[in-house]
């Protein structure tokens, strides 16, 4: 079987490495399988991906493009969706020129089938239409939170053979968007090898955050993730701020992990901006930023405390399920799609998105009881080797492939062809 993969861009964001995961579990399980990966921007995906015995290539989708997204509309109002439309005005041409050059490639691979690994692509696989191969998009996001893009999926939906979703709460919702395409629930996977307990060295935190060698004994509480506004790292710091206050004693250091990652403007995080929060809330001798760790399993195993607190229900949350398999007590925000197979104060311990009272609790709880650290750390870890290892994610993944592979011929003609 020929699989050809989409994926809009080369960096490593939680759907790029559940990505190469899932490339790399494929690999394992059917080594006569030919793989086939195009990003629209360079990165590290594509050189990981090709280590990995991938054909990946660089299909440069132009910037305009890449820069371009309605997550922005989400709740405002019409000047800023005059706004968007004003950026928007010049894309069909790029759209237009992208759409051959995928259409020739994908012709000249001839796979049975395209895997879309985000918005984007899901919306340029429509170059593909009528050509003989199924289409499967996997939905990383809330597609119903998305004005333009729920709009635009369901207008060429005809054309997906499939969906995969990496949660339940992803899955309701896109079946509400893409109405008559078979949607299937597969979470996302990690490699629990390589994910999995191991020495601490917290000292390695305090030299990456450039943060003075804590004093033995001290507790190390960090959030993993991109600099995305959602992901909660101003109600990390306030949650931080809050015991600071409440609790000037307590030995405990605060890191955030990661970098504004993607290239769509206004919705992240910048550096500096974190870096005046920290001071603003008098932090500056307590909290540290590490800059993105491309390789992040001993950023989990340094910490006492993993906590994950995006303000807004989280598709699904890799970080969550990278650092349970590290064995790390975990904070979780209860509308994370991860949450769907965790039972709170059994293997994490769960919060309301965006409550920082409730964050301040469970840091306290977690923080004063080394015996619950110790007893939801060995849980979190057999939960994760149970439901997050990225062998059952690719089998999974792999059957339906198969199902799809032995279903009749896909349609020809269907939506509209980009020539």
């Amino acid at each position: 079987m020929r699989l050809f993969f989409l994926n809009p861009v080369g960096i490593l964001g939680g759907a790029e490495r559940a990505l190469l995961d899932l490339l790399a579990c494929l690999k394992q399980q059917d080594a006569t399988l030919s793989l086939h990966l195009r990003a629209g921007t360079a990165g590290p995906l594509l050189d990981e991906a090709r280590a990995l015995g991938v054909d990946a290539r660089l299909l440069p989708l132009p910037e305009q493009l890449s820069t371009l997204g309605d997550s922005a509309l989400r709740g405002h109002g019409p000047l800023e969706a005059l706004r968007f439309a004003r950026r928007l005005a010049p894309a069909p041409g790029h759209l237009a020129d992208h759409g051959r050059a995928l259409r020739r490639d994908v012709a000249e691979v001839s796979p049975d089938l395209v895997h879309s690994n985000g918005i984007k692509t899901h919306l340029l696989s429509a170059a593909t239409a009528g050509l003989p191969l199924k289409r499967v998009w996997h939905i990383h996001d809330f597609l119903g939170e998305r004005p333009l893009v729920r709009s635009a999926l369901r207008l060429i939906s005809p054309l997906a053979s499939a969906a995969i979703a990496n949660s339940r709460a992803v899955g309701d919702d896109a079946r509400q968007v893409l109405f008559r395409v078979p949607v299937h629930v597969v979470y996302n996977g990690v490699d629990t090898t390589h994910f999995s307990p191991g020495p601490m060295d917290g000292a390695r935190l305090d030299l990456l955050s450039g943060l003075p060698t804590a004093p033995a004994g001290t507790l190390r509480v960090g959030l993993v993730a991109t600099y995305a506004r959602w992901k909660g790292q101003d109600a990390f710091l306030e949650a931080a701020a809050t015991m600071t206050r409440l609790y000037p004693a307590l030995p405990v250091r605060y890191y955030l992990v990661g970098a504004p990652l993607y290239q769509t403007p206004g919705s992240q995080f910048t550096e500096e901006e974190l870096r005046r929060l920290i001071a603003s809330r008098g932090l500056s001798e307590r909290a540290g930023l590490v800059p993105f760790q491309a390789q992040p399993a001993s950023v989990y195993r340094a910490l006492d405390v993993f906590v994950h607190a995006s303000t807004r229900r989280e598709p699904f949350g890799l970080t969550i399920a990278e650092a349970l398999a590290c064995g790390r007590p975990a904070i979780v925000s209860s509308a994370s799609g991860a949450a769907e197979a965790l039972t709170d104060g059994v293997d994490a311990l769960l919060v309301p998105p965006g409550n920082v009272h409730a964050l301040v609790q469970a840091m306290r709880a977690l923080l004063d009881d080394p015996a619950l650290r110790a007893r939801l750390g060995t849980a979190a870890r057999l939960t994760a080797a149970a439901r997050f290892s990225r062998e059952r994610y690719a089998s999974e993944v792999l059957a339906l492939y198969r199902t799809l592979a032995r279903s009749s011929p896909p349609a020809e003609g269907r939506g509209v062809p980009v020539h």
